[in-house]
């Protein structure tokens, strides 16, 4: 099949490339000049754990290729993915949509023979709708059909997520469309991948639902350390013990600093938004939504206690500023509301993270970035783990004790058992444990 991927940031970029390793013709597009250039030199413009090399492969092999030209690439294409972003609005925390329209109208004039416009991107109820409008209005005499397929992708573990999917949703409202992407997707459904056909709406809402209900989760958990903390309990056996109903699950049920990233803030806020304009409202994610923002400032709150009561003109080393291991995304990274919060209480703050300092240069101000944990924590105050990077799993705690001016250990994270950092002479803070 020859598909055209509109949008190289994350999900359309692994997306494209995925669909050239199963063998189909992919052409990713991107207005970025900068973007296509590094691109066709091999380079990635994001950090995905195996991206690089399945990339290279594909290139050479010459299943996949960029372009900033639009209209060719969709002139060729069987089905056509638009894969741009969708943030936030500011005002109302709707989803942005702008993007996905854009791309409907330059679409619109592109168009040759019968083609699928799949919107891929996280979009909200109708979306769908309103893309078929758009290109009807633009072309009355185009054949074409529209269709969602949400991206059910981790950071980190995108490309696996990618070949072995849980699920395949696609939402369609025509037969053709529905042949056309079965056969997109036939190397997964080879391997007994569940593909589910489904209304077009109910595909963006169940995208919608599923990030929401997860951030559920792990809001839960989160509220649930903090009672732990006050009772003298354990959130690590608490969700382990609920955890191991399998009408529950383990998974998203680890306690820290809140979410973040670039799906469950703005997705969640999405559907908020959605159920209020059709009166339908849900006070349950709204109120995950608060309290996680909440949480996220809270955690400073957690090292302003174990530092004593006070951080002014005291130095914090955090280990750890992307949202979540293996990526360098930033977005809505609970380091960024812990720095801001730190910062306010008069704590000069020091940091280093993994792969992820490039992209907190350019959002946060005033910190003094380290290039490694032991010359993040040398004398300082207090250090605090944020993000559970592997690196950090196995640390040189006694080294670490003789260059931390105090031994205060914070960890948002819970990687590391108490009773042995205490036997070091740390005080040592978790999240809901005592």
């Amino acid at each position: 099949m020859r598909l055209a991927m509109i949008g190289s940031g994350y999900v359309g970029l692994v997306s494209g490339a995925c669909f050239a390793d199963f063998g189909h013709t992919v052409v990713c597009v991107d207005k970025d000049e900068s973007r296509i250039a590094a691109l066709e030199k091999g380079k990635s413009p994001i950090y995905e754990p195996g991206l690089d090399d399945l990339l290279a492969r594909n290139n050479r092999e010459g299943r996949l290729s960029y372009t900033r030209d639009l209209a060719a690439a969709v002139k060729e294409a069987d089905a056509v993915f638009i894969a741009v972003g969708t943030p936030s609005r500011r005002g109302d925390g709707q989803a942005d949509l702008s993007y996905v329209y854009a791309a409907a109208e330059e679409i619109a004039k592109a168009l040759d023979g019968f083609t699928v416009v799949v919107t891929k991107s996280t979009v909200p109820v109708g979306t769908g709708d309103e893309v078929e409008r758009i290109i009807r209005a633009a072309r009355p005499d185009a054949e074409f059909a529209v269709a969602s397929n949400p991206e059910f992708l981790r950071e980190g573990a995108a490309i696996t997520d990618f070949k072995r999917p849980d699920r395949i949703v696609i939402g369609v409202e025509d037969e053709h469309a529905r042949e056309v992407l079965a056969e997109v997707y036939r190397p997964l459904f080879l391997n007994a991948a569940p593909i589910f056909f489904t209304g077009r709406r109910t595909a963006e809402l169940t995208k919608y639902a599923a990030n929401a209900f997860l951030a559920t989760k792990i809001t839960f958990i989160n509220e649930m350390a903090d009672l732990c903390e006050a009772v003298g309990a354990d959130v690590q056996d608490v969700a382990k013990g609920i955890g191991l109903d399998n009408r529950i699950g383990a998974k998203f049920l680890h306690a820290g600093p809140g979410y973040g990233g670039s799906c469950f803030p703005k997705d969640t806020r999405a559907l908020v938004e959605t159920a209020r304009q059709y009166e339908a409202r849900t006070r349950i994610v709204e109120a995950v939504v608060n309290v996680n923002e909440e949480r996220k400032t809270a955690m400073a709150g957690k090292v302003l206690r174990a530092c004593g009561g006070s951080l002014d003109g005291k130095t914090i080393a955090l280990l750890g500023l992307t949202f979540k291991p293996n990526t360098d995304d930033m977005r809505e990274a609970p380091s960024l509301a812990i720095i801001a919060a730190l910062q306010e209480h008069g704590a000069k703050v020091r940091a280093f993270d993994p792969i992820g300092m490039e992209q907190a240069r350019k959002l946060v101000s005033s910190v003094e970035f380290a290039n490694d944990p032991y010359e993040c924590a040398a004398g300082a105050d207090a250090l605090v783990i944020v993000t559970e990077w592997d690196a950090f799993r196995a640390l040189d705690l006694k080294r670490l004790g003789e260059t931390l001016k105090s031994r205060v250990l914070v960890d948002l994270r819970n990687i590391y058992r108490p009773e042995e950092v205490r036997r070091l002479g740390f005080e040592y803070a978790g999240v809901g444990v005592s």
